[in-house]
């Protein structure tokens, strides 16, 4: 029992903690009576039975992984690296971060080992630095920290917001009933029956919850983003007698940090670490697979890590794949406190937002879950404006040319606007859509699109279209097809090319493009079929309105299941379309990135020739606004590499 007793010591130093902690009803030693196991293990069961299945919110992947893990800093861990790698696999960790004393050993794994990513790292001092070499740098976390509380956060990445030595070193009536456990052969024998029976609950009988670790942090957040991890600080030496409570396996799934990346490599784990993108779960309790903390509003969707602007009614949700008991905090005090599933929160002011999720297991309240902050701050009007409408010298705008006629009140909606080069002949023509979510927005927004792909020698024709809900489905699709086809009869008209049409739209419009091209039963009336599309770019498009209705949005599509799938360009992909421009970015609108992949896959998975796009940094709205900022990663770099590549 080395570890244990080697805490008793420490006891005696540490200043008086209240006998219970938030949310309990038994101390540590109640927990352990064999009624008070199973009561937790049918909890825990019937939580599982339960439990949603849950899509991902944003671009991130979720990566369960294990830090401050020891290997081969003392007798007890020396050739253990085989059980770490063997109980990472069993419990379904995907990294592992070592955390050995004195910096890490030579012999220590590092890289990938059968599916299982080894990061190097060591604790010195109250540090837990995590190691990687170029191209990312390493990061730096305070551990410990409920012994170094006047500590200065200058230097740190972050901090340990949970970590499984306070629990051991405060709780001295359970140090108390394992020394004599290891005393007295029937207790040794009784606690060996119920390590095999009932293992994560007894090893989660000591889990505590620290308020002055919590308060600590969210005094540093109101000053600055600063990452929460858990430290899961697996030794595997909690032996008492023969008996083993913390085998590798068992502490993996007490203490996991959700690490959210895109990539599955050291250098994107770290990256994400740092920016505090990443979630502390006691995966034990429950399965926390599909929870998520994030922030809604006009502009798109943000995860934990982000610092966003306040636009448009912005929205703090909680998701869950069981109901929880949801704390809410903004700048440190709990601004919504409710069990559900899903919680909500309307974000009146600035600063940082983090959550805490509780369940409840045999009449107490047990922590889950504690989420990374998503701060807030005000708006810059001044970014977030329209670019300019003024065209630059030598291009031509040619504007209200009527494409289709109708009633009176749309024949607003029934002309669009043609920007080209003076004496353009036989040029590229770019057809644009706008977005809106069909229910806004008109080409007159759009003049700085028009003047950007004109410089670069397109005409471009960009429609307005009756809007929803006064004109739905299927009127946007209607006048679209109507203003291509005036596009393919008239284009020559201002130096275009009939033959080398290229359609591109964003948001909605970038569902009406995909439409347009794949379902060619809009075309037919006028005569035309998808062969008179040279290529197509989807920005941030709406490939699946079945997926939209089933969200419980029926303005536009309504709610007929043969309506919805028609107007889905996802269900119309076929072999034989025009090649295909997909594009999605970090902070897009609920589902869109989960949609641009599945449309991307369908494409591929026909022969379609298909490029999938990512842009980073921007948002729902910016990706469109910032279109001509210059550099190779952007999205107008993109899309100017994807229609050169087929002129």
């Amino acid at each position: 029992m080395s570890h244990f007793l080697a805490l008793m010591a420490a006891c005696a130093v540490l200043s008086a903690q209240p006998a219970l902690k938030p949310g309990r009803k038994y101390t540590s030693v109640e927990r352990l009576a064999p009624e008070r196991l199973a009561a937790v293990r049918a909890a825990r069961e019937a939580l599982q039975k339960n439990r949603k299945s849950l899509p991902p919110v944003g671009v991130y992947q979720d990566f369960p992984s294990v830090l401050h893990v020891h290997a081969e800093d003392a007798p007890h861990t020396l050739g253990k690296r085989a059980e770490v790698l063997a109980a990472a696999k069993a419990v379904g960790i995907k990294a592992v971060f070592w955390g050995d004393h004195g910096g890490p050993k030579p012999e220590s794994w590092e890289g990938m080992r059968d599916g299982v990513l080894f990061i190097p790292g060591a604790e010195n001092g109250g540090q837990h630095e995590l190691i990687h070499k170029s191209p990312a740098p390493g990061a730096r976390f305070h551990s410990h920290v409920e012994g170094q509380m006047d500590a200065s956060p200058e230097g740190w990445d972050g901090m340990e917001i949970y970590n499984r030595h306070p629990d051991a070193e405060d709780d001295t009536d359970l140090l108390a009933y394992l020394k004599a456990a290891a005393a007295s052969p029937a207790k040794l024998a009784e606690l060996a029956k119920l390590q095999q029976q009932y293992p994560d609950e007894l090893f989660g009988a000591g889990c505590d919850y620290w308020p002055e670790i919590f308060a600590r942090w969210d005094r540093i957040l109101t000053a600055r983003p600063f990452a929460g991890i858990g430290a899961n600080d697996a030794h595997q030496n909690n032996v008492i007698g023969k008996v083993v409570l913390d085998p590798y396996a068992v502490a993996f799934r007490n203490t996991v940090t959700h690490i959210l990346s895109r990539e599955f490599t050291a250098a994107a784990l770290l990256t994400s670490l740092r920016a505090g993108r990443a979630f502390v779960s006691h995966d034990w309790l429950a399965d926390p697979s599909g929870f998520a903390f994030f922030a809604v509003n006009s502009l798109g969707v943000y995860e934990m890590g982000d610092t966003i602007p306040m636009a448009g009614g912005t929205r703090i949700v909680g998701r869950a794949p069981v109901a929880a008991h949801w704390k809410i905090f903004h700048n440190g005090k709990i601004v919504l406190e409710k069990t559900a599933d899903t919680v909500t929160h309307t974000a009146a002011e600035p600063g940082a937002y983090r959550a805490e999720a509780w369940l409840e297991i045999d009449g107490e309240e047990r922590p889950w879950i504690y989420s990374n902050a998503i701060r807030l701050e005000r708006p810059n009007l001044f970014t977030m404006a329209l670019p300019s409408p003024k065209l630059d010298e030598g291009v031509e705008a040619a504007k209200d040319l009527e494409y289709a006629s109708g009633a009176a009140d749309e024949a607003v909606k029934h002309k669009l606007d043609v920007y080209h080069r003076a004496h353009a002949a036989k040029a590229p023509v770019l057809f644009f859509v706008h977005g809106g979510a069909w229910v806004r927005g008109d080409r007159s927004q759009y003049p700085f699109l028009g003047n950007l792909f004109a410089k670069e020698g397109y005409v471009v024709v960009i429609p307005s279209y009756r809007l929803a809900p006064k004109n739905p489905h299927p009127a946007q699709i209607e006048d679209v097809a109507a203003a291509f086809a005036w596009t393919v009869k008239n284009v020559a008209q201002y130096g275009g090319d009939p033959s080398r049409i290229f359609l591109a739209g964003h948001s909605a419009g970038g569902h009406l493009v995909a439409l347009l091209a794949n379902n060619e039963a809009w075309l037919k009336p006028h005569g035309l079929s998808s062969s008179a599309i040279r290529g197509v770019v989807s920005m941030s498009g709406v490939p699946n309105i079945v997926s939209l209705a089933a969200a419980g949005d029926s303005r536009v599509f309504g709610k007929d299941p043969e309506v919805l799938r028609g107007a889905s360009p996802l269900q119309h992909v076929r072999g034989g379309l025009p090649p295909y421009l997909v594009t999605y970015c970090q902070w897009d609108y609920l589902a869109l990135p989960q949609q641009a992949e599945e449309f991307h896959a369908a494409l591929r998975t026909a022969g379609v020739p298909v490029t999938l796009f990512y842009t980073q940094t921007e948002n729902h709205i910016s990706e469109m606004t910032n279109l001509a900022k210059p550099g190779e990663g952007t999205t107008f770099a993109a899309i100017l590499r994807f229609l050169k590549g087929l002129q």
